[in-house]
C-alpha cells in the first residue's frame, strides 16, 4: 500500500487500495459493534455506549469521574454525556455524588447494581470478542493485530482536540 497512481476518476477513487482498506476497517468495526452491542442489549439490558461508560467508571474507581471526564473519554458533548448518565442513573447503574475536591462539583460512580452489571456484561462481551473478533484471525497474527489497533487508537486520540 504505497503512494499509488493519481486518482482521476470515480472508479479509481472507489478502487483505491487505501480507501478500500480503511473501508474494510470501518465495515468490520460497524458490524462487530452491531453484533456485540445487540448481545449486550439482549442479555444485559444496556447499550454498548452504556457498557463503555461502566468500564470507564470501573477503571477510575475511587470517588468517580466528572461528567466532563466521561464526555472526553467517549468523545461526547457534555450534554450528550449528561443525557446518557441520566438514563444510566434511572436504570440504577450509576449515581451522582458530591465531589470531595470541589464543593460545587458532582461526580458519577458505579452503584452496586452497576458493578454487578459491569461484571456480567464483561463476561458476555469477552466471550463474544473471542468468537467474532479473535477466532476468524490466524492465532499467530492476533497479538500484532491488537498492538496495531492500540497504536491507531492512541494516534487518533492524540490528534483530537481536548474538550474545554
Amino acid at each position: 500500500m504505497g503512494e499509488g497512481p493519481e486518482i482521476s476518476s470515480p472508479k479509481e477513487a472507489a478502487d483505491n487500495e487505501l480507501v478500500l482498506a480503511f473501508g474494510r476497517l470501518q465495515g468490520a468495526a460497524s458490524r462487530l459493534e452491531y453484533i456485540l452491542g445487540r448481545s449486550l442489549e439482549r442479555e444485559c439490558g444496556i447499550s454498548h455506549l452504556m457498557y463503555e461508560v461502566l468500564l470507564i467508571l470501573g477503571r477510575a474507581g475511587g470517588p468517580g469521574l466528572s461528567m466532563r471526564a466521561i464526555a472526553q473519554e467517549q468523545v461526547l458533548t457534555t450534554g450528550g454525556a449528561t443525557r446518557l448518565v441520566d438514563r444510566m442513573e434511572a436504570a440504577g447503574l450509576v449515581e451522582r455524588v458530591d465531589d470531595p475536591g470541589d464543593r460545587r462539583g458532582r461526580l458519577v460512580r458505579l452503584t452496586p447494581g452497576g458493578e454487578e452489571t459491569t461484571v456480567r456484561a464483561t463476561r458476555l462481551h469477552v466471550e463474544n470478542i473471542r468468537r467474532y473478533f479473535l477466532a476468524p484471525l490466524p492465532p499467530e497474527d492476533r497479538e500484532r493485530f491488537a498492538e496495531d489497533l492500540r497504536i491507531l487508537s492512541h494516534s487518533a486520540r492524540d490528534v483530537l482536540p481536548r474538550l474545554p
